[in-house]
């Protein structure tokens, strides 16, 4: 027979001179200060991403000379709304806005658009040679831009597409990182369920249209978010397509203005938190999605 342990032993070892609610309090004590620690670190990080961001704002509501003053005066004496005024006088900022607005939004619908349609294919249809072509696709991640820059220019001129947005859309609507990012989401979703729909007789269009979209929207937001601040911030395109003022994206515009007004450095950072407010207003409209769409795409490969 088994002998009985001692009623009188402890149920687990305790450090001599402890009870078990003492340890179970310094237990609870550690994890309390890893935590706090935790949250420390991370506010620290996140105030020292915010200080530019603090700085553009606080830069652009002061005069000239106060803009690089040492040590630096965060809060401006007086606050000049003028400046945020001021600045649509001096340059068609309207247009420029415009211009970025029409075809930030349109390459991100047709990004995702394509994007999550190729994804379908290449995650939940079966056919000859799908992996091979999937990796050979995303393979051209890894060619760099300055490589296929000049083909691409004279494709567009021969086609009589430079100076037209159509330059812009057609070269970007298409993108191997949103295909990427889209079947590795469609693959945590399980395959019975589309096999279940096609048993019923829903057509592969019904399946993608029905099924995956709806299913899908934390990572459709991901990639119109990223889509979307890609395509703002892009400078080096419209640099290259665009030759008129009246097509200018606001990314083209501020470098114009910066070098014709070197020296206004208030009205600078004004137009630089002017051109950087869509892009906040629109992650913090989508972080939620963007969030949980970024934290469960691969979980599946």
């Amino acid at each position: 027979m088994t002998a009985m342990p001692d009623a009188a032993s402890p149920a687990s070892p305790v450090a001599p001179g402890k009870t078990p609610a003492t340890a179970v309090r310094a237990r609870r004590d550690r994890h309390l200060i890893r935590k706090a620690a935790t949250y420390i670190v991370m506010t620290v990080a996140a105030l020292l991403v915010l200080v530019p961001f603090a700085w553009m704002i606080s830069s652009s509501l002061k005069r000239n000379n106060e803009v690089f003053t040492v040590p630096i005066q965060w809060i401006p004496d007086e606050f000049r709304w003028s400046n945020f005024v001021e600045i649509w006088d001096r340059i068609p900022m309207v247009t420029y806005l415009r211009n970025s607005a029409f075809l930030a939004i349109t390459i991100t619908f047709l990004q995702v658009l394509t994007g999550s349609f190729a994804a379908y294919g290449f995650s939940k249809v079966r056919f000859p040679g799908r992996d091979a072509l999937f990796v050979a696709y995303i393979a051209t991640i890894a060619v760099p831009w300055q490589a296929y820059m000049v083909p691409q220019y004279i494709m567009m001129q021969e086609a009589g597409l430079t100076n037209t947005f159509w330059s812009i859309i057609l070269l970007q609507a298409f993108g191997a990182f949103g295909v990427f990012l889209m079947r590795q989401y469609y693959m945590s979703i399980p395959d019975e369920l589309v096999e279940a729909a096609r048993i019923d007789g829903l057509s592969e269009y019904s399946i993608y249209l029905r099924i995956m979209l709806p299913l899908s929207k934390p990572a459709l937001a991901s990639l119109a978010l990223l889509t979307f601040v890609n395509t703002w911030n892009d400078y080096m395109g419209p640099f290259i397509y665009l030759t008129s003022n009246e097509l200018w994206t606001v990314q083209l515009g501020l470098r114009s203005f910066i070098g014709q007004y070197s020296a206004d450095y208030a009205m600078i950072m004004t137009g630089a938190v002017i051109s950087v407010l869509p892009i906040v207003v629109i992650f913090l409209l989508g972080q939620r999605y963007f969030i949980r769409g970024i934290a469960t795409t691969g979980l599946k490969g």
